[in-house]
């Protein structure tokens, strides 16, 4: 990433996402344009031809049929009565309490993300999710707390992941839903107890910003690149305020995935990140002609 000389405007432009930002476009040099957008959101099967086609037609079917008949709610309200085996004693242990950011919301000890050496916890899960020859990586995780931002930044240079979708504002209806856990400006870069985080170039779009970070090791002067892709229109307990905007993140996340699971969060780590895994997957599987089932 080539780095830019700061203006006065970096403070708030690569900061919060400040409503007041939204319908904007700002970059300090453009990292994807919106033809280029308008193009990944086009998602097209490999192969389409009239066998195809009618298995697409038979699929909207099925679905459409579903909704009217309030299936689709019901098997989601089933989910609430279902009976997991798994445990989750790590994060119920009393030093580890505090770094969850909802009490009753606790990764499973068998797929939980292990921290260093002594496999400390952070409230994270790994999720790979597999159709037919292809395995999707991600991580699932809360979004930050003050008291885990360091924790968060070790995940991610563990885990070699290059980009993190952000689903979520800072706040929401005054709440706050996560910390601000990268730097705010240009000019001075994020100091971890590990790690710097500098800010290399960034671009505000209607519906997501772009961060563009380099992460360096302070023990090594080793450094990392990662792209962060925050989506700004989807309130918790909502939808996204465009479905054409969404796709386009989406896309563009995975457009933009290079090395390690792909790092996922919203505030708790299960709703709006469970969604976006969800369509990811299904617009691999559209695109590569995979099997779905619905």
């Amino acid at each position: 990433f080539l780095k830019q000389k700061s203006s006065s405007e970096d403070e708030e432009l690569a900061g919060p996402s400040h409503p007041a930002l939204q319908g904007m476009t700002s970059s300090r040099m453009e990292i994807v344009s919106e033809k280029e957008l308008a193009q990944l959101a086009l998602v097209r099967p490999l192969i389409f031809n009239t066998q195809e086609e009618s298995t697409i037609r038979d699929y909207f079917k099925i679905l459409t049929k579903k909704v009217s008949e309030d299936e689709i709610t019901q098997e989601f309200k089933a989910l609430e009565v279902k009976n997991l085996p798994a445990v989750f004693h790590s994060g119920n242990e009393l030093h580890n309490r505090d770094k969850n950011r909802y009490r009753d919301i606790l990764p499973y000890d068998s797929t939980r993300v292990p921290l260093g050496e002594n496999k400390d916890y952070i409230n994270a899960s790994y999720i790979k999710i597999a159709n037919s020859r292809e395995e999707y990586y991600y991580i699932a995780t809360q979004g930050p707390l003050p008291t885990t931002t360091n924790d968060f930044w070790q995940m991610v240079w563990e885990n070699n992941s290059n980009v993190i979708a952000m689903i979520t504002k800072e706040k929401e209806g005054g709440v706050t839903k996560c910390h601000h856990y990268w730097p705010i400006s240009m000019k001075k870069p994020l100091e971890l107890n590990s790690c710097h985080i500098f800010l290399e170039n960034y671009q505000i779009l209607r519906y997501f910003i772009i961060r563009m970070f380099q992460v360096v090791k302070k023990s090594t002067g080793a450094s990392h690149f990662v792209k962060h892709l925050q989506f700004t229109n989807w309130p918790d307990h909502g939808t996204p305020a465009s479905a054409e905007g969404f796709i386009k993140y989406v896309r563009y996340v995975r457009k933009s995935h290079l090395t390690g699971p792909v790092v996922v969060h919203c505030s708790a780590g299960v709703g709006r990140t469970g969604v976006f895994l969800c369509v990811d997957v299904v617009f691999c599987a559209i695109e590569k002609n995979f099997s779905v089932s619905v």
